[in-house]
């Protein structure tokens, strides 16, 4: 199953100005409705590491919601943003941890 991504900085900036934030230990997770499908964005910035981190923390976030895509609300975006936190942890960091992190916060 693909994921419907936000690709554009508008998108990303009309997300970050309207939305409920949800903190986590590893993440920020922006929520807004919108009038089409679920929406995706993953954000990991120079705070969490060098590019090799950065890459595998995305592909960490990209992974939860492709398996836990079904679970979560429809015509509603989320951008994930990887915390600082992250750059300490990056080499004990596995999915488990990210996906149990990231679900609690989206089932409340």
């Amino acid at each position: 199953m693909s994921i419907n991504k936000i690709k554009k900085t508008k998108e990303f900036t009309q997300i970050y100005n309207n939305s409920k934030k949800i903190y986590t230990k590893y993440t920020i997770i922006f929520i807004s409705h919108n009038k089409d499908n679920k929406k995706f964005g993953f954000v990991a910035s120079k705070k969490t590491g060098n590019a090799v981190n950065r890459n595998r923390i995305k592909r960490l976030f990209r992974e939860v919601i492709k398996n836990n895509q079904d679970s979560l609300k429809e015509k509603t975006n989320y951008i994930i943003v990887g915390k600082a936190i992250l750059k300490e942890n990056i080499a004990n960091l596995c999915y488990k941890d990210i996906e149990k992190d990231i679900l609690k916060a989206l089932k409340n």
